[in-house]
C-alpha cells in the first residue's frame, strides 16, 4: 500500500519535471527530447511498480475480508442452530436468510474496501498536501476552504442517509419472509386459492423496499455532483494563483501541473471517502443486525452428562437350567 501511493505521488513531480526542463528547457532539442524520454521512462516503472503494490494490497485485502465473512457465517449460522423455536420466530425465517446472507456479505464488503480504500486515501490526503504545500504555501488557501466545505457536504449527507439503510435491510426482511412463507407453504396458499392474496402482499413489501432504496439513492446522489463543484472550483482556484506566481517568475508552469495534479488527488481523496461512508453507513446497519444474532442466548441448554458409576457387581442364578434341545 505503501509502496503503490509513493509511486502515485511521485507522478505529477516527475511530470513537471518534463515540461519544465524537457519540454521548456533551455538546452539543446536533442537534450531535451533526450530528458523527456528518460523521465517518461521513469515514469513507466514506478508506475508498473505501484501497479505491483496495488494487486498485492488487493489481494491480501480480499483474503482477509473473504475469511472473516467465513467466519462469520460460521458462527452465526452455529448460533441460529441452537436457538428455540421461538427464537427462530421472533427473528422471522426471512429476517435471518437476509443477516446470514446480505448482511454479512455487506460487512465483508466493508471490511475488503476499508482495508484498501480507507488506508489508501488517507495516505495519499496526506502525502498530497505535504508536496503542494512544498510546492507554493499559498496553494494551502485553497486546501482551507475547499476541504472544510468537502467534508461539511459529506457529513450531512451521511447523516441523513445512514437511519435510511437499517430500513432497507427491514424491507428486504419482509420481501424475504413474504417469499419463504409462500415457497414452503405452496400447497397451502393454492388449496385455499389464495394465489391473488399472496401476490400483492409480496408486491407491497417489494413495493416498499423499492420506494426506500429510491429515497436512499436520491439522497446520495446529490453528493458527487456537491463534491465535484467543490472540486473544480479549486482547481480554477489553483490555476489562477499558479498564474500569478508564474508572471512573476515565483514558479514554473510544471509546478502549476503538478499542484492542479495534487489538489485534484487530495479532493479526489474526499470524494472517495465519500463514497465509502454509503459503505460505513450500510455496513454499520448490518453489524447491529448480525450482533443481534451473535449475541442471543440459547434457551435451550445441553443436557449434563451423568457421572460414571460403580459397573462392578455379582450375579446369582437360581433355579435356572440350560440345555441343548435334542
Amino acid at each position: 500500500m505503501i509502496l503503490e501511493v509513493s509511486m502515485d505521488l511521485l507522478q505529477p513531480t516527475l511530470m513537471s519535471d518534463i515540461v519544465d526542463n524537457g519540454i521548456l528547457g533551455d538546452a539543446a532539442a536533442d537534450e531535451n527530447l533526450r530528458y523527456v524520454l528518460i523521465t517518461g521512462l521513469k515514469m513507466l516503472v514506478f508506475s508498473l511498480i505501484g501497479c505491483f503494490g496495488g494487486i498485492a494490497s488487493a489481494a491480501f485485502g480480499t483474503a482477509a475480508a473473504q475469511k472473516m465473512g467465513n467466519d462469520l457465517r460460521k458462527d452465526a449460522f452455529a448460533k441460529v442452530m441452537h436457538m428455540s423455536f421461538q427464537q427462530t420466530d421472533r427473528f422471522t425465517t426471512g429476517s435471518l436468510v437476509t443477516r446470514l446472507t446480505n448482511d454479512i456479505m455487506a460487512i465483508q464488503e466493508f471490511v475488503a474496501m476499508s482495508l484498501r480504500m480507507f488506508v489508501r486515501t488517507g495516505m495519499q490526503f496526506i502525502g498530497g498536501i505535504a508536496v503542494i504545500l512544498t510546492l507554493n504555501v499559498n496553494f494551502g488557501i485553497v486546501l482551507v476552504i475547499s476541504l472544510p466545505v468537502q467534508l461539511i457536504a459529506v457529513a450531512i449527507i451521511m447523516k441523513k442517509a445512514s437511519p435510511l439503510f437499517g430500513i432497507v435491510q427491514s424491507r428486504l426482511d419482509k420481501v424475504n419472509s413474504v417469499v419463504q412463507e409462500n415457497v414452503s407453504g405452496a400447497r397451502v396458499v393454492k388449496a385455499f386459492t389464495r394465489e391473488e392474496y399472496e401476490i400483492n402482499r409480496f408486491d407491497n413489501a417489494n413495493t416498499d423496499l423499492m420506494a426506500t432504496n429510491l429515497k436512499v439513492q436520491k439522497l446520495l446522489a446529490t453528493l458527487n455532483p456537491i463534491l465535484m463543484i467543490i472540486m473544480n472550483a479549486s482547481v480554477i482556484a489553483i490555476i489562477m494563483i499558479g498564474g500569478f506566481q508564474v508572471d512573476a517568475k515565483a514558479m514554473q508552469v510544471g509546478d502549476v501541473m503538478a499542484a492542479v495534479t495534487y489538489i485534484t488527488q487530495i479532493l479526489m481523496s474526499v470524494m472517495m471517502v465519500g463514497m465509502m461512508f454509503q459503505q460505513v453507513s450500510r455496513a454499520t446497519a448490518s453489524m447491529k443486525r448480525v450482533n443481534e444474532v451473535l449475541s442471543t442466548d440459547p434457551v435451550i441448554g445441553d443436557g449434563k452428562k451423568n457421572a460414571d458409576g460403580d459397573n462392578s457387581g455379582t450375579v446369582e442364578l437360581k433355579n435356572v437350567s440350560f440345555a441343548y434341545p435334542g
